[in-house]
């Protein structure tokens, strides 16, 4: 690589980084209140119009407690969600967000599926923040439900007034367990946890296993792939997912080997996710639990209705329930235990998350997925595109200008390496003379070769190096789109979610879906192969299979979001003016070099 290539390359690094960190100064965080916001609190029994939105919980695989009781359920909101409690458990049942949809798609925008918002927990088997375990921790499930004022202390705040939603139980041994939950603003809910003995004497309190929540697809056309569960270690700083790879226990991925049918792990756990594409549920302890758990369990198949409004949907699908565990204990006649634990359930807002992370320091913001060297680029592009927003471009249009940003970045290296691709293909017959030359003499000959090329200014990588550099850009967009919540929903010209394929219909009778970006984009990676010079050396073999490789990644995203294909097929035009421009300049000859005859080796007489 030459000086001005490495000079250019160093810019557009320097670029990046200050793009980065200046940002978050012109879209400074807001400091997340503590201020209650409860909005209502209402018996579900003596409501009947709140049952139409506990439709898709009263759906679920529901494992009632032994007795049999009738299941009351208590319904409190804020301006964010809408939370359901329930009796059999004493947890939360459902989760409903009220700004987002269930569904952003054009086919459900006629239907009643159109109408739900999206929710959490819905198909879950157990209510978040249910404990399981001994029979002396556990009894017969069924908590009494009501409302709680008083005082809560912390070591952050200090004591401040709360009120909200308590469950509570006394067992036959004389252990009495009350939850309070209190909501919060940001997604979060404040919980705290109380054992008290009311015995005559000393209990053992057995290992305790808390339900922190269960991730299912949101709707019928949720890639399974995305659904999953995530938790963070403390003290060894590192974040583990869990999908269903690991219970399907696959050999390399691909042949079938013996399923397992539980996820177990030690450690410092801060918080224990559950999510699907775009929400979660995390459970975030004060003290850290011993150990994570998990189970995996199909979900009941769609209904008419969705298989209707989402042609091809899969009806196959699974969900995963996480469990954080807890040491055994005693307690003393009269002692009370107490637990804190802080609640998310929402969308995955960066911003949000990251706030939530630096308040309350434990990494939550990784279950975004933004870790690593490619993560840098998904935070980086992901802040790019909602600056670009915030100034009124669309998603779609913000998407187009972020792609002619990076274009006009890697402009001068792109430039360099077209011209010396072509000064390389003027100087192949010398090339190939020197290799004709000292073919019996490996080392001298790549030497030569080397020395050649130094001296005529070509690089044996200016052809790739270009899309070298941008592999980062395209993997990290990748990760970003995967995850962000701001392009569901986003429209761009056909396209009505940028989330998702851009299908405009699906051919009867083959249940295959047109998605006409992904066509343009291998329509345009086509003309772009047919434009771009062969490397040097190449024989007409090889130059055909480039000439039609990037059908591969027509055939690989085609299935992809529109996000991601509409970054693709720009990025490919520009290309093509770019490579149309650099033809019009007239490129200066290569210095003169020694004919091909004079290289030659000389015939013995």
């Amino acid at each position: 690589m030459d000086r001005k290539s490495i000079i250019v390359l160093s810019v557009c690094f320097v670029l990046f980084v200050l793009w980065a960190q200046l940002t978050p100064r012109f879209y400074p965080p807001k400091m997340i209140s503590r201020t209650n916001t409860i909005a209502s609190a209402t018996n579900v029994a003596a409501s009947p119009n709140t049952a139409t939105s506990l439709e898709a919980a009263n759906q679920a695989p529901w494992i009632a407690p032994k007795s049999g009781a009738p299941e009351e359920l208590v319904v409190v909101a804020n301006d964010l969600a809408r939370y359901t409690f329930t009796s059999h458990g004493g947890g939360l049942k459902l989760v409903e967000l009220l700004k987002y949809p269930e569904s952003v798609s054009k086919a459900s925008k006629a239907s009643t599926v159109a109408r739900r918002v999206a929710t959490l927990n819905a198909q879950a088997q157990q209510p978040v923040l249910s404990l399981q375990g001994s029979e002396t921790l556990v009894g017969d499930g069924i908590y009494k439900l009501g409302n709680f004022s008083g005082t809560w202390t912390d070591g952050t705040n200090g004591a401040r007034a709360v009120s909200g939603i308590r469950a509570e139980k006394l067992l036959t041994n004389g252990l009495f367990v009350v939850k309070e939950f209190e909501l919060g603003s940001n997604y979060l809910v404040n919980v705290r946890v109380r054992f008290e003995n009311r015995a005559a004497q000393a209990l053992m309190l057995p290992p305790q296993q808390w339900v922190s929540g269960t991730a299912t697809p949101l709707d019928a056309q949720d890639d399974e792939a995305l659904v999953g569960l995530h938790w963070y270690d403390m003290v060894a700083k590192s974040d583990h997912t869990v999908d269903r790879a690991h219970f399907d226990n696959k050999t390399l991925g691909c042949f079938p080997g013996t399923p397992r049918t539980e996820y177990r792990q030690a450690g410092n756990v801060s918080w224990v996710s559950a999510h699907n594409q775009f929400f979660f549920v995390a459970l975030m302890p004060g003290a850290p639990a011993a150990e994570v758990t998990a189970t995996k369990f199909d979900v009941p198949p769609p209904s008419r209705e969705e298989m209707a409004a989402h042609p091809g949907s899969r009806a196959n699908q699974f969900a995963f329930q996480a469990n954080m565990h807890f040491a055994a204990t005693n307690l003393a006649a009269g002692q009370t235990l107490e637990q804190q634990f802080i609640l998310f359930a929402g969308p995955k807002e960066f911003r949000t998350l990251e706030r939530i992370a630096a308040q309350l320091k434990n990494e939550l913001d990784s279950v975004m997925g933004y870790g690593g060297f490619f993560g840098f680029f998904s935070r980086l592009l992901l802040l790019s595109m909602n600056g670009l927003n915030a100034l009124g471009l669309s998603y779609g249009l913000a998407i187009i200008a972020i792609t002619v940003i990076i274009k006009l970045l890697f402009w001068p290296l792109t430039q360099a390496s077209t011209r010396s691709m072509k000064r390389m293909q003027k100087l192949q017959p010398q090339m190939k003379a020197i290799q004709e030359k000292f073919k019996d003499d490996p080392a001298k000959m790549n030497k030569k070769t080397m020395e050649f090329m130094k001296e005529h200014k070509v690089s044996p990588l200016g052809g790739c190096l270009p899309l070298v550099l941008q592999i980062p850009v395209f993997i990290g967009f990748f990760k970003m789109v995967q995850s962000a919540i701001e392009l569901r929903g986003a429209s761009f010209l056909w396209a009505s979610d940028l989330s998702r394929p851009d299908t405009i219909f699906t051919i009867p009778g083959m249940d295959f879906n047109v998605n006409p970006l992904p066509l343009l984009m291998g329509g345009t990676m086509l003309w772009q192969a047919s434009l771009t010079p062969p490397s040097p050396g190449m024989d007409p073999a090889q130059q055909k299979i480039m000439k039609y490789f990037p059908l591969i990644f027509l055939f690989m995203l085609y299935n992809y979001s529109a996000g991601l294909t509409l970054y693709w097929t720009v990025q490919n035009l520009l290309s093509i003016a770019q490579m149309k421009l650099t033809k019009t300049v007239d490129e200066p000859a290569p210095k003169a070099a020694l004919p091909a005859s004079a290289l030659a080796p000389k015939k013995k007489k």
